[in-house]
């Protein structure tokens, strides 16, 4: 373990915050043209081949006990669905609309860690929850009179994504992180390879490979996205995560001026005042987090 050293984890987490949007970004342009079952393969295996040799370079290990291992086996499993959703619902929603929408993941996350973990939420929490909810319903509306239902895929994206976190919470003292995310792509990729090879008649489970600029791109993308989890995982090695939590809400601005420049999208008003409630929300809930814990600690 490291002492903290908040600048330096605000940086990584500013780099991660930088380059997830561009990694969806990238998604969003191979979309039309590459199978999803490629995208998401491409991306486990990026996550696989540049952390493995990173773990051993640190002196650390891949092995797990059972209870850990098969947690994350179902926690790569959730990624997977995750990942797959959120790229598939990059192809009809503008960038910053689908990150904003999927934002609602913390507000499901405190809930569900409220039923599942018995964890104590108070009726301001809740009600910021609420209000964060609404929000999204905002930034939802617009989108689904336009392409219907595929409008709350980003929904999903963010219930599945709260149980992965909840998980992680859960095996987090077990495993070192970046060796968690390693065996992650290791458990990835091959379930990814069979459903690439099963006889199923769908264009997204469909082999192939994109020629030229586009395997570039891909590659590029598989990268990036493993990159950007490294980072945010550094970030917590030297900051506390309530110091980061708020930070993380720059993906939002950084996919709306990634939409702009590359797609000539900008959310709407209806879009843009919910983006802005499901912010100031979800804010709010880290800065009650920090008082109770503060308060807890006195």
């Amino acid at each position: 373990m490291t002492g903290d050293r908040p600048l330096l984890g605000i940086l990584f987490m500013l780099g991660f915050c930088v380059l997830i949007p561009f990694g969806d970004a990238l998604a969003k342009i191979l979309g039309d043209s590459v199978p999803l079952i490629v995208l998401v393969l491409v991306r486990f295996g990026a996550q696989a081949l540049l952390l493995m040799p990173l773990v051993w370079l640190m002196g650390g290990t891949l092995r797990m006990g059972g209870r850990t291992f098969r947690l994350t086996a179902f926690r790569s499993v959730l990624q997977i669905m995750g990942i797959s959703f959120m790229f598939l619902s990059l192809r009809y929603l503008p960038l910053a609309d689908a990150v904003a929408i999927a934002f609602v993941m913390p507000f499901i996350m405190l809930l569900l860690g409220h039923v599942v973990l018995g964890e104590e939420v108070g009726l301001r929490r809740i009600s910021a929850c609420g209000v964060g909810f609404i929000g999204t319903l905002m930034v939802i509306q617009p989108s689904f009179a336009e392409v219907g239902w595929v409008a709350t895929l980003p929904l999903s994206v963010a219930v599945i994504f709260a149980v992965f976190m909840l998980i992680t919470r859960q095996i987090a003292k077990e495993a070192d992180p970046l060796a968690l995310q390693a065996v992650g792509g290791l458990v990835g990729v091959p379930i990814l390879l069979v459903l690439l090879l099963l006889p199923i008649d769908l264009p997204d489970l469909t082999p192939g490979w994109p020629s030229g600029g586009d395997a570039w791109l891909l590659v590029a993308m598989g990268v990036l996205g493993t990159v950007a989890h490294l980072l945010m995982t550094w970030s917590l090695r030297f900051a506390p995560s309530a110091t980061l939590a708020p930070m993380q809400y720059l993906e939002i601005p950084v996919a709306t001026l990634l939409g702009l420049l590359f797609f000539d999208e900008l959310p709407d008003g209806l879009a843009a005042a919910g983006i802005a409630l499901t912010v100031g929300a979800g804010l709010y809930i880290i800065w009650r987090e920090r008082v109770t814990s503060r308060a807890g600690a006195a």
